[in-house]
């Protein structure tokens, strides 16, 4: 007979193994408590990787918004901030739709976004080629709007005065666009670098041979934007931010005497201004002396 706590052969075995070594259904033994606990373990260690995984996809488009320093320049009707970055499902039918291919996506280490829709004024800016706002009407979620809903805030200063008059259309019968805010606004960042103030002139091709921007120009061809290096220019006093501004009384050059009677001239923008960038664009110096900021509202002050 086999004593207590001796096995067949007379070992002694392990009354805690005896114990955990019971018989599972159909026969089978248990695997050791040790080994069970090591199989919860790797299980639980899997999981917890793939919840970390799908959460750090789904963070990966916000991130870059969160640390973005500054908001990009938004097409046209675009709502405030928030609101547009919730709303904007980057389908991208906004970009298919513009004749310049002023609108561009994000890329993910660009810091604002996979995906979002923003424009570049000094590389190309929004000049109104597609005359109705092509953008507003190819965007299915209402982030690019003619008209913003009632409970969505409008800031001061952001809605326009009056109907923005389009240049190339001011000879018909209904010259004006659908547009009731701007976007952003022109300042004239450095004047001790414009060439307008200096009193100086332009000639040749504004942004240089190598640059791809293209402009309306209503006088060449109404409906085909051209390159604006095929365009030179010629002026006694530069004036370029003024004369392609594609916006009626959004920026003029105001001329002054100084007490020497010598002329001087400055651009100034106006209320109209609808923040679409053609004068950064346009701008001949190697750092443009005037820019547009994004989000930015008219201040009559």
């Amino acid at each position: 007979m086999n004593q207590p706590g001796k096995d067949q052969s007379g070992v002694d075995r392990d009354p805690a193994a005896a114990t955990n070594e019971t018989a599972a259904p159909g026969g089978a033994k248990r695997s050791p408590a040790p080994v069970r606990k090591q199989a919860n373990r790797r299980r639980f260690i899997r999981s917890a990787f793939l919840i970390g995984g799908v959460l750090g996809l789904a963070m990966l488009g916000y991130v870059p918004v969160a640390s973005a320093r500054k908001a990009r320049l938004r097409p046209p009707g675009a709502l405030e901030e928030s609101d547009f970055l919730s709303s904007c499902i980057k389908c991208g039918q906004c970009v298919q739709v513009c004749p310049v291919a002023a609108i561009k996506l994000d890329d993910l280490d660009a810091g604002f976004g996979l995906g979002v829709p923003y424009i570049d004024a000094r590389r190309q800016a929004c000049d109104f080629s597609c005359d109705a706002v092509q953008c507003i009407l190819a965007c299915p979620t209402g982030s690019l709007t003619y008209k913003k809903p009632a409970t969505l805030p409008t800031r001061p200063g952001m809605p326009l005065a009056r109907a923005p008059v389009l240049k190339a259309k001011e000879k018909d019968a209904e010259p004006t666009l659908n547009l009731r805010e701007r976007i952003g606004l022109a300042r004239l960042a450095r004047p001790e670098t414009c060439l307008a103030v200096q009193g100086k002139g332009f000639r040749g091709q504004a942004r240089g041979a190598d640059f791809t921007g293209r402009l309306r120009y209503s006088a060449i061809d109404r409906w085909r934007p051209i390159a604006v290096r095929e365009h030179p220019y010629e002026r006694e006093i530069c004036d370029l931010c003024v004369s392609e501004c594609p916006i009626k009384d959004a920026i003029r050059l105001q001329e002054t005497t100084g007490p020497d009677g010598q002329k001087h001239y400055r651009p100034q923008v106006l209320e109209q201004c609808v923040g679409c960038g053609v004068c950064e664009m346009i701008c001949p110096l190697e750092t443009a002396a005037i820019v547009v900021d994004q989000r930015a509202a008219w201040s009559a002050g």
